[in-house]
Parts: structure tokens; sequence; C-alpha cells
């Protein structure tokens, strides 16, 4: 059973839902509007500012995608009414990143500063110049582009020097003993 699937969604004031044929559902809320193609078999109700979703049989398969969709949904009216933010911390002597209009640019160390361009919906702040907030309405592109960020240099673990999430515990190894 389900325990998330069955949960209800409450939808908030000043947030609007519609759901067409083949679960394709548009959020629009005070930050700004989410489209999503949700999956065909899943039942997508709206009664009295509350959406349900009914899975249509208790087969693996939509046991799976129950949960799923209920999630992808609530996940969209939070978006669009407080957004997501992902903070990332860098760590290394050297190592820094500005702000040049829409660009992020960042010194890691390699023989070139790295530019970034902020895909569409992303917005990117830095409030020091070892921090970076990136911050969207979808979740998903939001998590992607911290992820694609981090990649350019992953934290290491003997000086434990790279990107990484605020609050990401890294765990250390000790270096080579000499004899």
């Amino acid at each position: 059973m389900s325990r998330i699937g069955l949960k209800p969604i409450t939808i908030p004031a000043g947030v609007e839902v519609k759901i067409s044929d083949n679960n394709y559902i548009v959020v629009k809320g005070p930050k700004g509007q989410l489209e999503k193609q949700l999956h065909r078999d899943m039942k997508i109700n709206i009664e009295d500012n509350e959406i349900k979703v009914v899975r249509p049989t208790e087969n693996k398969k939509h046991k799976s995608l129950h949960g799923l969709t209920r999630t992808l949904i609530a996940n969209m009216i939070e978006g669009v009414t407080k957004g997501y933010s992902k903070t990332l911390e860098i760590v290394g002597v050297g190592y820094r990143a500005q702000k040049q209009g829409n660009k992020l640019v960042l010194n890691l160390g390699f023989s070139h500063p790295v530019e970034m361009e902020a895909p569409e919906g992303i917005e990117i702040e830095v409030p020091a110049n070892n921090k970076i907030v990136v911050k969207g309405i979808d979740k998903q592109k939001v998590g992607n582009y911290a992820a694609v960020i981090r990649d350019l240099r992953k934290p290491e673990p003997y000086k434990g020097k790279g990107i990484r999430y605020e609050g990401e515990v890294i765990r250390r190894k000790e270096g080579k003993t000499g004899k």
C-alpha cells in the first residue's frame, strides 16, 4: 500500500491546477507556471481544493507509479508557491565563483576559468566568492544544475577540496605514511 500516494494534496490559495486528458497537468502560481505529462494510467481527481491520485489496479507497476505521481504534483505546487534552492560551497585555496551577467564564472584550479550559463528557469546567486545558490521553481532542474556545477570539481577525500553541497559530509582518507 502506498502511504504517500494515498495522501491528498491541498491546493493553496493563489494556485490554479488544470488537468487535461492523458494526465497533462498545468500548475500556475505566484512564482510561475509548470507543465508536466504524467503517466496515463493514473487517475487524478480534483475535489474541494484537494487533489487525489488513484491507481487503477494493484499490480506492481501501478503501485510504484502511485506515489511517484502524487509526489510530482506536490513538488510542482510547492515550486510555484515557495520555489526551490540548493546551496553549494567551494573549498580550496584559489577556488572561487563570480557572477557576470547571467553567467557563472568559476576558478577551480584549471588553466582557464569555467564559464557556465544558467538554463531557462534557473537563477544563480553568488553571496560570497565561495558560495553558490541555485534557485528555481522546478525541483528537478534546480537539483540537476547544482549537480552539473558540483561535477566540475567533486570534493576529493584527502584534503576535502572541491565543490560540495551545503552540509554535505566528505569522508576523509588518511594520506600515505612515510617509512
